[in-house]
């Protein structure tokens, strides 16, 4: 053997396997805008998974409530913000969304005008498979209590993790994915979550899935954003997008096995397992406890709501 022959390549290897993986063009399946979302997604009105001080109401509640609305292009998704709540009693009346179809190999774009912000807040915009968490989630938008970026991450049963260096523009906050910690990568831009973002005006949110790679982008308004992106076009070039903020590559985790088809999901929650820890509450300069706080201050909530100009997909 050539002498520094097997270094060279164990170091082109290890640079094989950060490298970013090539997307590619798609087609649009499904534009949903509007009173679309109505038709798009049904109303989940379940105990929170994750113990939230919230109760997530029926179509028919959310509508008398003015929870849910559309007009125009616009749709809205927001949480009650008149009642205070009887300590004993359910938690604040909130939304959670899950779309009817189910995707796999797929492309989606969310434009996203406004989301919800304030202390205790839990909102997101992911996607789920069927028998959590054996057929994956990816969390597109997260984030509680105003703290931070949008964090992506992904979450799976166990023999999923993801390697430290790789082609993307976030941080790295968790290697193995499995379960509830998941894997995920902290956002650089400042406006991609909560007020910053809807000062801004918002901007576009995206997720690539293939069976080698999923990707998560965020194009805010006003900046370098893809033609195909901001114009909703027929078909999109994810090659086109530069590199993304989060990059999971099935380097040492099976994509194909570990994530099933999946639906999507909007929801709002509070408190809870995340924005309702003690150490993280406590260190995002809220006041009292979340569970106070939220019971006893609905107008704290007048911002807590998702406002969509659109989702769509392509396959």
């Amino acid at each position: 053997m050539v002498p520094g022959f097997s270094a060279l390549l164990h170091a082109l290897l290890a640079l094989a396997c950060v490298s970013p993986a090539l997307g590619g063009t798609y087609s649009r399946t499904d534009s949903v805008s509007g009173s679309g979302f109505l038709d798009a997604f049904s109303y989940e009105a379940i105990p929170d998974p994750t113990h939230g001080r919230v109760n997530y109401v029926d179509a028919g509640t959310a509508r008398s409530q003015n929870l849910t609305f559309a007009s125009g292009n616009s749709f809205v998704l927001r949480a009650d913000s008149r009642t205070r709540l009887n300590p004993s009693g359910p938690g604040r009346n909130s939304v959670r969304l899950l779309s009817r179809k189910q995707y796999t190999t797929a492309v989606m774009v969310f434009d996203i005008r406004h989301m919800p912000e304030g202390c205790g807040t839990w909102p997101a915009v992911w996607t789920v498979g069927a028998d959590w968490p054996n057929q994956g989630e990816v969390d597109i938008l997260e984030g509680v209590n105003d703290q931070g970026t949008n964090q992506a991450t992904l979450h799976t049963s166990a023999g999923c993790t993801m390697p430290n260096s790789r082609a993307e523009t976030g941080t790295v906050v968790g290697n193995d994915c499995q379960g509830n910690n998941g894997c995920g990568v902290k956002f650089r831009e400042g406006n991609s979550y909560g007020p910053s973002l809807n000062r801004n005006g918002g901007g576009w949110f995206a997720m690539e899935r293939t069976n080698s790679f999923i990707k998560v982008w965020f194009f805010p308004r006003g900046g370098n954003v893809p033609s195909d992106v901001s114009s909703g076009a027929s078909s999109v070039n994810t090659d086109n997008w530069g590199t993304p903020g989060a990059f999971f590559p099935d380097n040492s985790c099976s994509i194909s096995n570990k994530f099933g088809p999946h639906n999507i999901v909007i929801n709002l929650t509070f408190c809870g397992d995340f924005a309702g820890n003690s150490a993280v509450y406590g260190s995002s300069g809220c006041p009292s406890t979340c569970v106070d706080f939220v019971n006893n201050n609905p107008s704290a909530f007048t911002n807590a709501f998702f406002d969509f100009a659109g989702l769509r997909v392509y396959t």
